[in-house]
């Protein structure tokens, strides 16, 4: 590493230059092309759509909600070493009605699979989801016949791998989320990754609103 020292160049819109011009609009002074250019360098303009999706993204509400040893790692975001805070996903809501992001934080079962689904829909559209670590995502090292996958009975938006994954990970896989609100709100998950005819649904229902995780004398995994 080589360090240069090298001489102060003074630029001419210093910022006791700003505070002056600031005072003279504010007193009706600036006129011309003076107030044009005061105007051009402080009016940002953009859709009422894009302002949303910014606001929605960069202002998440994460449910406090752990699974199993994946949920230390999500504790762990909000500590100084990442600081989920520098983004505005620090405010964990304990009501699911007051959130709009689920982080699965472990392995699911299938018996707390109907759980995890109702605490889903108790929350707030539009709303989220993050499958963190390999068991949410694809049972990981408990690929047994009493673990089920994230996605097979609710949307999932992003897959963080790992077992389990670090706070670092789970952040990348926040901002990529946040990236996604941005860019396409409106987009569903399945348009977003073409998963389209992968739903699974009940006998008779025109749509999954239930889980179903297995049909009755089908088995799964060992």
């Amino acid at each position: 590493m080589e360090i240069v020292k090298r001489e102060k160049v003074s630029q001419p819109e210093d910022f006791r230059i700003r505070q002056l011009r600031a005072r003279d609009m504010l007193r009706g002074d600036l006129e011309g092309d003076d107030l044009e250019q005061y105007v051009q360098e402080r009016i940002i303009t953009t859709t009422l759509d894009k302002a949303v999706a910014w606001a929605r993204g960069n202002a998440m509400f994460p449910a406090t909600f752990g699974l199993a040893c994946c949920a230390i790692e999500m504790m762990s975001i909000v500590a100084a070493r990442v600081d989920v805070a520098r983004f505005g996903f620090e405010a964990f809501r304990a009501s699911p009605r007051q959130a709009d992001l689920l982080i699965l934080s472990g392995r699911i079962s299938i018996k707390m699979a109907p759980v995890v689904r109702r605490i889903y829909d108790q929350m707030l559209e539009p709303k989220w989801a993050i499958a963190m670590g390999a068991c949410s995502s694809s049972m990981g090292v408990f690929n047994n016949y009493a673990i089920v996958p994230a996605d097979k009975f609710m949307p999932v938006d992003v897959h963080v791998p790992g077992c389990p994954p670090r706070p670092e990970a789970l952040m990348h896989g926040i901002l990529k989320l946040r990236s996604m609100i941005q860019l396409d709100p409106e987009m569903g998950w399945r348009d977003r990754y073409n998963a389209r005819g992968t739903e699974e649904i009940l006998p008779g229902s025109e749509q999954a609103t239930a889980v179903n995780v297995f049909q009755p004398g089908d088995t799964a995994g060992a």
